[in-house]
């Protein structure tokens, strides 16, 4: 499927070189969703992030990675070698059009190869280079080697995660990597429009670490300002308003106290209610001390119905309660399939289209309607650089044979 970029997106004339690994290839997928013209550059041979799986048909396979497919829809790809000296000059040229670069190198790596960001900026000074590192580019552990379930350890957020009786857990996915590149998205976003008024680009340096410590929620905001060290609580809200229970048929959120005497009128009248409509009860502050009471006998009403009869009931009642939907669920989900978040994007290659989620914004004067599969290894290697660099068909073979390209 084509993508019509000169009527659809908002960032449409936005000029993105992408060399982000697994990290932050999440952050050019959403510019280039919305209209950006991104394109991916990989190493010959492709980028290690199509070996990350799950893989397409559990067929492990570079160009089958569903990892990949996911974080590169609307992308053109390209391969080039950074570190030889040809590959170098092509790049230069690259860098002439280019509003934005988006790397994930090791902090020092682009400058030993004579492309830090003040030589960058001497052949355009208008670009915006966003840096995504596991530690960012200063400080005594920049040069250290990173990951998500790393970023999480030492970010802070595995030591909340999890029950109370096990050790820490690692929320699942790679939510640092989604994190930072969302505030690497935010940034660029801003800089594009400081540079409007500037005409001068910048460096943005995104740390890992800091993008999961910055979205601790209360957990850096208890500490600050009480001295407590929030601890794992499991399935209950850190404040324990809120708990996960089980049902007939899966598990619900559902409020504790909110309402409360509404909800025990509600288990009362199924003769559930137990001793919580006693006076006592409407104390609060008794309440939370006798919380494992309270959940013992909530737990045993919800488990006397499904999950959509406590949501459906719930929400009548103006209960902020959800059901804790599976991944199939989701897909099943009526809410979202009327507004259309799911998209279903062309592969030829294999003569169907796979389901993707969308974007989680809509404008009413664009639409973002419009999807292309992550591209292969060099697909695009003609397009840019014969169409638009204007190398000839000799050139980019030689080129591929000296595994510049």
């Amino acid at each position: 499927m084509k993508i019509n970029r000169e009527k659809e997106g908002l960032l449409l004339g936005i000029r993105i070189l992408d060399f982000a690994d697994e990290k932050d290839s999440f952050c050019s997928k959403l510019l280039a969703d919305l209209g950006a013209y991104v394109i991916k550059v990989e190493r010959p041979g492709g980028d290690p992030s199509r070996k990350i799986g799950p893989f397409l048909g559990n067929s492990p396979h570079p160009e089958r990675s569903l990892f990949f497919f996911h974080n590169n829809t609307n992308k053109l790809g390209i391969t080039l070698n950074l570190e030889h000296r040809e590959g170098k000059k092509i790049f230069y040229r690259l860098l002439e059009k280019a509003d934005v670069l988006v790397e994930s190198f090791s902090p020092g790596h682009l400058k030993e190869l004579g492309l830090g960001f003040e030589a960058l900026s001497g052949i355009n000074t208008k670009l915006i280079l966003v840096s995504v590192t596991g530690f960012g580019q200063n400080g005594p552990r920049s040069k250290y080697k990173s990951c998500d379930i790393v970023t999480s350890a030492f970010g802070g957020q595995m030591y909340v995660s999890g029950s109370p009786l096990t050790t820490p857990l690692k929320p699942f996915g790679e939510q640092s990597y989604y994190v930072a590149s969302l505030f690497a998205a935010c940034g660029i976003l801003l800089a594009l429009r400081k540079r409007n008024q500037s005409g001068k680009g910048e460096h943005i340096d995104i740390s890992l670490q800091e993008a999961v410590a910055s979205t601790l929620e209360h957990v850096m905001i208890q500490y600050f300002y009480e001295r407590i060290v929030p601890k794992r609580q499991g399935n209950l809200h850190w404040n324990n308003s809120f708990s996960i229970l089980p049902c007939k048929d899966g598990h619900i959120l559902i409020s504790l106290f909110q309402q409360w005497e509404t909800l025990v009128e509600w288990m009362d009248t199924e003769g559930m209610s137990g001793d919580l409509k006693e006076e006592r009860y409407k104390e609060e502050e008794y309440r939370f001390r006798n919380l494992d009471h309270i959940m013992e006998i909530i737990q045993q009403w919800t488990k006397t119905h499904t999950t959509n009869e406590l949501f459906e009931l719930g929400q009548l009642m103006h209960f902020p309660w959800g059901p804790v939907y599976s991944p199939e669920e989701v897909l099943d989900s009526r809410q979202l399939i009327e507004r259309g978040f799911f998209i279903d994007v062309d592969h030829p290659e294999i003569g169907a289209s796979i389901r993707y989620p969308g974007v989680p914004y809509k404008f009413n004067l664009f639409s973002l309607n419009q999807w292309k599969r992550a591209p292969f290894i060099g697909e695009d290697n003609i397009k840019i650089y014969q169409e638009e660099l204007g190398l000839s068909e000799e050139e980019i073979r030689r080129l591929s044979t000296n595994n510049v390209i």
